[in-house]
């Protein structure tokens, strides 16, 4: 069963794959991978390759290399014990078998290294991953436009991805997200994102709210501008660094104040390891029924308390930005 099961999914996967594949970015990162493959077996290029093995075969493995890639298929698959998404296994799988390329070649000649290790500097530099450009009720929010809405209706549910194009987290979760807003968007329960990548004025100009009472302490009594100049936060507690892993993040505000997110942030600004599944986040936002009440509410046009309010349906785009602009 536990053989079965990855073969299964991965037969129901072909069809995306292969227009995934389709794609320059998935297309190259597959050659990439497998470049060290092409040129151990296929003659002519493996004929100039020094080798190890006894029989001096210089077109097959020798035994530190197959090491080497049992090596990498253990580190893959241990990563992918917590992957969601088909998207996040083959990164995984491009991303560790890159490493294990550029060891390999460095292992057969330096300059072979140092090449491979360019030609993937290059391909970081010119080549972005696709975003997503499937259906959805988002929207899309800058710097300036998310604190008018959520302080607009006082009776406004929205639930708030912060998210950076750079992050391969955030893509994974994109078509989740957006196959949430498709279910769950209503009347009175909205979804939005903000790229915090972009408008960094999010990250920059509201540390105050949660860092002070936090850490100042701590920092011998400093005062409010020395601390937001010290610890980069943000209004809505917010940091884009990676160490952080805190993109992307869930935040569900009522009543134009945050009532909870994912995943929370502990004592060092670091987030407590959550995986963003579609279950989890139904689960843990309550989704059904925020969803039940909403409808509810603006069906009958009862006031609710503050604590249960929601907002009317945005999908356009702020300052007729597109979503390939975001």
């Amino acid at each position: 069963m536990a053989v079965l099961a990855p073969l299964i999914a991965l037969v129901y996967s072909v069809p995306r794959l292969s227009r995934w594949l389709a794609r320059p970015y998935y297309l190259l990162s597959a050659l990439l991978s497998a470049a060290f493959l092409v040129v151990r077996k296929v003659p002519p290029l493996c004929h100039t390759l020094p080798t190890q093995r006894e029989d001096g075969n210089p077109c097959d493995f020798d035994w530190r290399e197959v090491e080497i890639l049992m090596f990498l298929s253990a580190i893959v698959m241990m990563k992918n014990r917590r992957s969601i998404t088909v998207e996040q296994h083959v990164g995984n799988i491009f991303m560790f078998s890159k490493v294990a390329n550029a060891i390999l070649f460095f292992r057969l000649d330096i300059r072979l290294g140092l090449l491979y290790i360019i030609l993937c500097v290059v391909f970081l530099m010119t080549c972005k991953p696709p975003l997503y450009m499937g259906p959805e009720y988002i929207k899309y929010f800058n710097d300036k436009t998310i604190d008018e809405e959520l302080e607009r209706n006082k009776k406004v549910t929205w639930i708030v991805e912060f998210f950076a194009n750079w992050s391969n987290d955030c893509q994974s979760f994109a078509p989740i997200y957006a196959d949430l807003s498709l279910k769950y968007n209503c009347t009175g329960l909205n979804f939005g994102k903000v790229d915090v990548g972009r408008y960094t004025d999010v990250s920059i100009r509201y540390v105050r709210a949660w860092a002070e009472g936090l850490l100042r302490e701590s920092l011998g009594g400093m005062s409010t501008d020395a601390f937001t100049e010290y610890f980069l936060g943000s209004r809505y507690k917010v940091s884009t660094s990676p160490l952080t892993k805190q993109l992307p993040t869930l935040i569900l505000f009522q009543g134009g104040k945050e009532v909870m997110r994912r995943p929370q942030i502990d004592k060092k600004g670091r987030a407590v390891s959550w995986t963003f599944s579609e279950e989890n986040v139904i689960r843990e936002f309550s989704l059904n029924e925020l969803y039940q009440r909403a409808k509810k509410q603006w069906k009958t046009g009862d006031n609710i308390p503050e604590e249960h309010s929601v907002a009317p349906t945005p999908t356009a785009r702020p300052d007729g930005e597109s979503k390939k602009d975001q």
